[in-house]
């Protein structure tokens, strides 16, 4: 079973902390701001959406400095 195009990968102080595969891109940029919002508070948390399909990185939390 394929887990899905659009990964979704939460990592806390440089570790994963939570991954997540959905085939819609809307489902998984909606996950994305829900995840932000869930746990955003994580020490050093980072949020990022990537297209598995492409090796792309479609958006990651927080932004670039």
């Amino acid at each position: 079973m394929h887990p899905g195009r659009y990964h979704l990968l939460l990592a806390s102080a440089g570790r994963p902390v939570q991954h997540g595969w959905w085939a819609s891109v809307a489902t998984a940029r909606a996950k994305f701001v829900s995840w932000i919002g869930e746990h955003g508070s994580l020490p050093d948390a980072r949020v990022t959406l990537t297209d598995e399909a492409t090796g792309t990185t479609l958006t990651a939390w927080p932004g670039e400095a």
